[in-house]
């Protein structure tokens, strides 16, 4: 039997650990979608205790302590910080299988130096050490950042931020990490949903012009791109709940973006109609700035509408949605494409059932701008596990080139969660070591190092020209 979480954690064969040790493990890290707040990177955020770094905002981890029977109270509410770490302990052992019990592990092993396992019976011991080495300058949201060899981090951004953080970053030398805001517009695209028209009057407010027609909005989209441009944005990231692709006339998109203005009821198809619009508008401005533009779909938002009225968006009542959306992904994407305004594309989907899907559009559309110019990107979010990822990779590898995929992201709002770059290269190095364990692929030392350090590091590198 093998020890828990030992050096060869994952690392099944004596291929897998050599190509782990040799071309993955001190590998940088590119994290080039994740949900950080650059603020605390421009101010170096100490934190005060571990629920501070684990428990805020986490609503993967939210999820795990309800599942528990853990009263809302002692998960979001106003009880101590001590108390809500003491019912994620408690709740962790009973998480077998689940990528959290991993991750927690690999976190307090490598950032706190502790190699326990936590629990209820530990959460003391472990919540004095974490707290007192969070007191230590390598434990500061810098010191994180340097200790886990990160070179760059693309935040989520929407068009109406001042980017002030990323300035406040970019004109400290003392800051050594390159940190790039990526342009986020689903609030301007989702004209069915609350708020649209008060986010309008936002983004008036930072343009400093009236915004009473489509073509006023697109000339402020196009200004925002320009100020992001001047913060060496890359990329772009869109939300939808499902892929679309309905074209209708520019007097349509008009008579829609009025009825939002005033604040009246959006139905389906219209919501269609105005984010296709805008899709294919900003794909071809994508094109022409050669940003990255990146695509999530297949969610069910905000299912518990009781606790949504409650707490909020994004804290943990969403769901996989297995609603069909290929046509309109392999539509939108020919509609680009026609008019050669195709950007690179990273397609995610929160339905595992679409992995075999995704990969086989990126064939129908690649080009010789850059190497895997469509990527069918990580296994995100309750695909995030080690089986999601080994589906991911496998239906990648049948069915493309695995050897130009850009590999992992932390798609996190936690300094801590670099340790799952890690996990993804163990499972990536066992996967690929298996295969050649098995005679399925030649031990080419040459090719075996290009694949893995590709997929780790240089990849990512190369295709945001970072």
């Amino acid at each position: 039997m093998k020890t828990f979480m030992d050096e060869t954690f994952l690392l099944e064969t004596s291929t897998a650990v050599k190509l782990y040790e040799k071309y993955a493990k001190n590998q940088p890290i590119i994290d080039y979608h994740c949900h950080i707040n650059p603020k605390e990177i421009a101010q170096n955020r100490q934190y005060d205790n571990i629920t501070q770094v684990w428990l805020g905002g986490d609503h993967y981890k939210w999820r795990l302590i309800r599942s528990n029977g853990t009263p809302e109270e002692e998960i979001t509410g106003s009880v101590s910080d001590r108390v809500k770490f003491q019912r994620f302990a408690e709740a962790l052992p009973k998480a077998i299988g689940n990528p959290m019990y991993h991750w927690t592990h690999l976190e307090l092993k490598r950032y706190f130096g502790y190699d326990g396992i936590l629990n209820g019976n530990t959460a003391e011991e472990v919540w004095n050490l974490c707290n007192k080495k969070l007191q230590e300058p390598s434990l500061s949201v810098r010191g994180l950042i340097a200790s886990s060899r990160v070179e760059v981090i693309g935040t989520t951004d929407d068009p109406a931020d001042t980017l002030k953080w990323h300035r406040a970053i970019r004109e400290d030398p003392t800051c050594a990490v390159k940190v790039l805001p990526s342009f986020r517009p689903d609030k301007a695209v989702n004209v069915e949903k609350p708020g649209f028209s008060a986010y309008i009057q936002t983004l008036e407010q930072v343009a400093g012009m009236s915004i009473g027609t489509v073509e006023a909005l697109e000339q402020v989209m196009l200004s925002r791109m320009d100020w992001f441009d001047t913060f060496d944005c890359k990329a772009s990231d869109h939300g939808l709940d499902y892929a679309v692709y309905t074209p209708a006339t520019q007097e349509a998109v008009e008579a829609i973006f009025q009825k939002g203005l005033r604040g009246e009821t959006i139905h389906e198809q219209e919501a269609d109609v105005y984010k296709t619009h805008w899709m294919l508008f900003f794909g071809r401005e994508y094109a022409r700035r050669g940003w990255v533009m990146q695509i999530h779909y297949g969610v069910q938002r905000n299912t518990n509408l009781a606790m949504f009225d409650l707490l909020g968006p994004d804290t943990g009542f969403d769901s996989i949605s297995t609603r069909s959306c290929s046509e309109s992904i392999t539509r939108f994407m020919n509609a680009l494409n026609r008019e050669n305004a195709l950007p690179k594309t990273i397609l995610y989907s929160l339905n595992p059932a679409d992995n075999e899907l995704l990969a086989s559009i990126l064939g129908c559309f690649q080009g010789s701008e850059a190497r895997g110019k469509i990527q069918h990107g990580s296994a995100w979010w309750f695909n995030d596990t080690k089986s999601g990822m080994e589906s991911q990779l496998k239906s990648l590898a049948n069915l493309s080139i695995l050897g130009n995929f850009v590999g992992m992201l932390t798609d996190s709002r936690s300094f801590l969660s670099y340790t799952r770059h890690e996990y993804f290269r163990r499972i990536l190095c066992n996967l690929v070591g298996s295969w050649v364990e098995n005679g399925e692929y030649p031990y080419d030392e040459f090719a075996l190092k290009e694949i893995i350090e590709g997929i780790s590091y240089t990849n990512i590198k190369s295709y945001l020209e970072v």
